[in-house]
């Protein structure tokens, strides 16, 4: 049976697709109502999960199993689509239909009363579908055609609720952001195929283990390469679309953080030994993941917005994983995804539990929500062990094997900045549990009980997912680094985030008369509140000086250019007005318009001889 479903793996994306066909006459069907199609959609994924773990039983200590299908054949060009079926690939499927699955349990709960439900669980699906097939497949060309899928439905799942005005401008900013990087991305796309003679990642990795190329050329194919992923991991400067998405429903969101992006930085990791053909790339790779993780982190502080927070959280953990793929520790960026993934959908999850009840999402309106909802309280805290550098939990060693990587190879810049970050982190997601669960209840707090059994089931299912995600790891094998000592770099990250503990307890969870930002300078407290005020800078620097141009030129077409053409057509209009008066009909007028026209044609032609006859 399993090596049957091993042979079959492919069909894993066809499951949530059939659920999509199935959920569409449930979008105009009123008499039973949306709900149906929600549970179908439950069926095609559970039944893509149990053919996922099967066919990883099936292949489990073996030879990857690779097979294709010829999609296209012009010429010389031969397109085909590859799949890989092996034990990464197939656990990190167990995954997102793991997630999925979840995040679609967490929705009959949190949306109850939405009639929406057909589209939105139709979009969940959709989202499966492209995420599996991006992957199983081994072709860069086909992983960007999945990417375009995946930009499409993030575009339609912010716009749900297409109603809102902010919601319209969050779906609009998220897929015009995301269209610059996959422009470039396909410009790269474009550019490797006659260098390298094909689209195959394994292929790709034998064709640059021999150094074909360098110098600006290697530069410039990397940085298109490098493009992509950036915007659909929210890296800087193309991060601003993961907080305008948040205007989302949460349960999409708990898919988008935790499975959608990270799928993102998937196709990056696999392009790692072309990205490392030119030093250049590799540096701007570090130094982009650098400034995101960092702004990332410091933004978080001063939100008081539970989902900005964990936005720009998401951002910096995305920021570590480029530092993995810069300095070309790939098992290390795999580990960190792995790690991250669940334990960011455990933190949305449990912050969810607490909108959806206390409907609010300003955190300064919250708080003493600890003895009214202990499960809520326990799954952001397991989820928060879960990012921090704290053994033995998978964040702890994800970070600890990025770390010693980092000494060995003499980059001392980047290994105190990712202690820094993981200070940062602890500090920000302390003072967003103080905010929450500590202190007294408030106005919007003070009837919270625990939400509904489909809410606080997947909830408590993604705490204990993060709590076991070590023991997974290594029962897969999964581990790129061998270690089990914590060492001096271990021991570096315990005390960072102990550090990060210690100042957000003492800030947050020991009440006093001022305030935390009380106690910064007003102009630092306001530039992390308004996000390095790099939306204003964009508007001036990027969106105006567009706009300008595009208002400039729009003048000079339509009254210069248009305008020539107008005055062309109404002197055409008058000709025509004036000589409808001149032409009654009748043959004496024409013969006498004739004959005056023949006489003063004549005048004209003998004029300069009248002087002679005189």
């Amino acid at each position: 049976m399993a090596e049957v479903c091993l042979q079959t793996g492919w069909l894993i994306p066809l499951y949530p697709l059939l659920g999509i066909l199935f959920t569409i006459p449930w979008m105009t069907v009123r008499r039973t109502g949306p709900r149906p199609a929600g549970y179908i959609n439950l069926l095609t994924t559970t039944i893509a999960l149990v053919h996922a773990i099967l066919a990883l039983q099936a292949v489990w200590g073996q030879v990857p199993l690779r097979w294709s299908l010829d999609w296209m054949q012009v010429a010389d060009l031969s397109i085909e689509l590859p799949f890989e079926l092996s034990t990464l690939n197939l656990a990190a499927v167990v995954v997102v239909t793991t997630l999925n699955l979840l995040a679609q349990i967490y929705a009959i709960g949190y949306l109850e009363m939405d009639w929406g439900w057909a589209r939105l669980y139709s979009l969940l699906a959709w989202f499966e579908v492209g995420m599996t097939a991006l992957l199983l497949c081994d072709s860069l060309f086909f992983s960007y055609m999945m990417l375009e899928i995946l930009t499409l439905g993030t575009y339609l799942i912010v716009g749900f609720w297409f109603n809102q005005p902010r919601v319209v401008t969050g779906a609009r900013d998220a897929f015009l952001t995301k269209r610059i990087g996959d422009l470039i991305l396909l410009m790269g796309v474009i550019a490797l195929y006659p260098l390298a003679g094909t689209w195959s990642y394994s292929e790709l990795a034998q064709w640059a283990s021999g150094h074909p190329i360098e110098g600006t050329t290697a530069t410039l194919l990397g940085l298109a390469l490098l493009a992509g992923p950036i915007s659909k991991c929210a890296q800087f400067p193309l991060h601003l679309w993961l907080d305008s998405a948040m205007e989302g429903p949460l349960p999409t969101t708990i898919l988008r953080n935790s499975v959608v992006i990270p799928v993102g930085a998937w196709v990056l990791i696999k392009l790692t030994p072309v990205l490392a053909l030119s030093p250049v790339v590799d540096s701007v790779a570090v130094a982009i993941g650098t400034v995101t993780a960092i702004g990332g982190a410091l933004i978080s502080i001063a939100q008081i917005d539970v989902k900005r927070v964990l936005s720009y959280l998401t951002s910096a953990f995305m920021g570590l994983v480029l530092i993995a793929v810069g300095t070309s520790q790939v098992g290390v960026a795999y580990f960190l995804l792995m790690a991250f993934s669940v334990a960011i959908a455990t933190l949305i999850a449990s912050t969810g539990s607490v909108v959806l009840t206390c409907v609010t999402q300003d955190l300064t309106l919250l708080g003493g929500l600890w003895s009214r909802r202990p499960v809520t309280a326990l799954s952001f805290i397991f989820g928060a062990l879960g990012i921090l550098g704290l053994p033995p939990f998978g964040g702890f060693w994800a970070m600890r094997f990025l770390e010693t990587g980092l000494w060995y190879d003499g980059q001392i810049l980047p290994f105190v900045i990712v202690l820094a970050i993981n200070t940062l982190w602890a500090f920000s997601l302390v003072r967003m549990f103080c905010l929450m669960f500590a202190g007294q209840p408030k106005a919007m707090s003070s009837r919270a009980p625990e939400p509904i059994w489909s809410v606080v089931l997947p909830m408590a299912a993604m705490a204990a997912l993060t709590l076991h995600i070590p023991i997974i790891l290594q029962t897969l094998k999964l581990l790129p680094i061998m270690q089990t000592a914590i060492g001096e770099t271990g021991l570096l990250l315990i005390w960072s985030t102990g550090l990060g503990l210690g100042l957000g307890f003492a800030f947050y969870g020991i009440q006093r008369e001022k305030l935390p930002v009380d106690y910064m300078p007003r102009w630092f407290s306001s530039l992390l509140a308004y996000d390095f005020y790099t939306p204003s800078l964009y508007q001036n620097v990027v969106i105006w000086p567009v706009a300008s141009v595009a208002g400039g030129f729009n003048w000079i077409e339509r009254y210069v250019i248009d305008g020539f053409v107008n005055l062309i057509g109404v002197f055409s209009l008058l000709s025509g007005e004036t000589l409808k008066y001149s032409n009654p009909g009748r043959s004496q007028v024409y013969v006498l318009t004739i004959t005056i026209c023949v006489v003063l044609l004549g005048l004209f032609m003998t004029w300069r001889y009248v002087p002679n006859l005189g």
